[in-house]
């Protein structure tokens, strides 16, 4: 971590992105550090500021320069948190995951499944908002891009900022679902067409299996997130009631999707597992008729090998007797077995 002068305050080694705006225009495109303090205090002016990757002496930096309580360290680097929303004296604390999906063949073989996490989380002041991003695989351009068309509802406050942001998670989300959903079904053709349903196919309902555990443990304390924000945010959620009711509401399709395809996963398990036990089943039939018809040879021939008078010993007779009644009974077990169904 450096400093800006021999004095000042420390300067964050971390790559940083600010935006000002006012009254829903773009007043400012590259907001530095320097300026964040001052821009925060000036209530005419929405400012946001990401942070990507930041350390805790980043995050204690910024924080000094914001003037925030020492519990921001904190909540932004501790580890495994679920997605929350956590007031505080001087800001409120937000945590989620933006999601997505390898593509299938980086993801063979190497049993943690295709969904990718990121972690964002950030801090909303009275006049502004700070994304702290773990990487830069979600992507902020688009949520910028949102905000600078939606300029009526930045006008609003750091509120329609959050909104923004949220919205373009959970639509995020969302079209990760829609994939799985899409691979899912792929599965269920490959299943009843009896194509490769194997170790393979297997496999692969294990990954998802895993996946959409995973993304159920982002989704469902999402609504919890969208619920902390409207009730601690009351004067925000007054003036943008129809977009964060609009948003809780694709956060609980997300929710309920999420559920339905964890219930068709554990079907497509369960189906699999009973055709596997009908096509064994078929096949012990087959093998039991068979051998069966089998028997029959080997029950005249012994009958007929015995060192004792019957009827044709010694003589053209008992071969011909033998042959018929072979060929007679094995028939009519054929036919039998036929007619049920089991050759």
């Amino acid at each position: 971590m450096t400093t800006d002068s021999a004095t000042g305050p420390p300067a964050l080694a971390c790559p940083l992105r600010g935006m000002v705006w006012r009254d829903g225009v773009v007043e400012d495109a590259e907001v530095t550090l320097d300026e964040i303090s001052s821009v925060a205090e000036d209530d005419g002016r929405l400012v946001w500021l990401d942070l990507v990757g930041p350390s805790a002496a980043d995050v204690e930096a910024l924080a000094d320069r914001l003037g925030l309580g020492p519990t921001v360290v904190e909540d932004v680097t501790a580890p495994h948190e679920r997605p929350k929303v956590i007031r505080a004296a001087d800001h409120l604390f937000f945590m989620t995951y933006a999601v997505g999906l390898r593509p299938e063949v980086d993801a063979m073989g190497d049993g943690h499944g295709r969904l990718t996490t990121s972690r964002v989380s950030g801090l909303i002041l009275p006049n502004g908002i700070v994304t702290i991003r773990e990487d830069d695989a979600f992507d902020m351009d688009e949520v910028v891009r949102r905000w600078n068309e939606n300029a009526d509802l930045l006008a609003k406050g750091p509120g329609a900022l959050l909104h923004g942001l949220l919205d373009a998670i959970v639509d995020g989300q969302f079209e990760t679902i829609q994939e799985l959903d899409d691979a899912i079904e792929g599965l269920e053709d490959v299943l009843f067409t009896n194509r490769g349903v194997g170790g393979e196919f297997l496999r692969r309902i294990y990954g998802f299996r895993k996946d959409l555990v995973e993304l159920r443990r982002i989704v469902l304390p999402t609504r919890e997130l969208v619920n902390g924000v409207l009730r601690h945010r009351a004067e925000d959620a007054q003036l943008l009631s129809k977009w964060y009711d609009d948003l809780y509401d694709h956060v609980l399709r997300a929710a309920e999707w999420t559920e339905s395809l964890r219930d068709m996963v554990t079907t497509l398990f369960e189906t699999n597992l009973s055709m596997q036990d009908t096509r064994l089943n078929q096949v012990m039939r087959k093998l039991a008729a068979w051998a069966a018809i089998i028997a029959v040879p080997t029950a005249v021939t012994g009958w007929f090998g015995q060192n004792i008078p019957y009827p044709g010993f010694s003589k053209p007779l008992g071969l011909w007797l033998s042959a018929v009644l072979i060929v007679a009974i094995s028939g009519g077990l054929w036919l039998g077995f036929r007619k049920r169904g089991w050759l």
